[in-house]
């Protein structure tokens, strides 16, 4: 069984975007990103909402063209880039980027997914991240808090139909003040 592990960053009062949805707050600082860029290796399959894949390939598959563009940031380029990844969407006409675009129940899928015998599979986008912990599918949740209240926004968890209950496995803080909480759901 595949394990699907979703990471995401979040600030101390739970938002993961900001109200107008500005990133500023949560760009990664060198350090930061050596270590995405290092649990990005990690990941066989990436299976993304429309949202995240828009952002995504609106950004990554050139980014490693830009000569201005900091080692860290070519390095993700050169590692998301070959990742196949599954996108799930009723409105995308298409995807590019060595992706796959899936229109049916993302739930079913996934669990189709997690039984085959290939790697990790990492999990991005709100919508359905929610979905797939409700249904019990997430394996691990990598919660990277951010030193920052931002008072409104979108909150990370708010579209989740279940309780997930969680048990830490691994805390870690980087120089940035960012603090990983590693996680894993754990039985009613």
């Amino acid at each position: 069984m595949r394990k699907l592990v979703y990471a995401t960053s979040l600030s101390f009062d739970g938002f993961i975007d900001a109200q107008g949805g500005d990133p500023s707050w949560v760009f990664p600082d060198e350090e930061l990103h050596r270590h995405f860029n290092e649990t990005e290796r990690e990941i066989d399959t990436l299976l993304y909402g429309r949202r995240m894949y828009e952002l995504m390939a609106g950004y990554w598959p050139t980014a490693d063209q830009d000569p201005s563009a900091p080692a860290v940031i070519v390095e993700y380029a050169q590692i998301w880039k070959p990742i196949p990844k599954v996108v799930f969407s009723s409105t995308l006409e298409s995807v590019d980027w060595n992706s796959l675009l899936v229109r049916g129940d993302a739930v079913a899928e996934v669990a189709r997914l997690k039984a085959q015998p290939d790697g990790p599979m990492g999990v991005g986008g709100l919508i359905l991240a929610s979905s797939l912990a409700s249904a019990g599918l997430i394996d691990e949740y990598r919660l990277y808090f951010v030193p920052i209240f931002l008072g409104s926004g979108l909150a990370a968890f708010s579209r989740i139909q279940n309780r997930v209950r969680l048990k830490p496995v691994e805390t870690r803080t980087f120089s940035s003040g960012t603090v990983l909480l590693r996680c894993v759901p754990v039985s009613a």
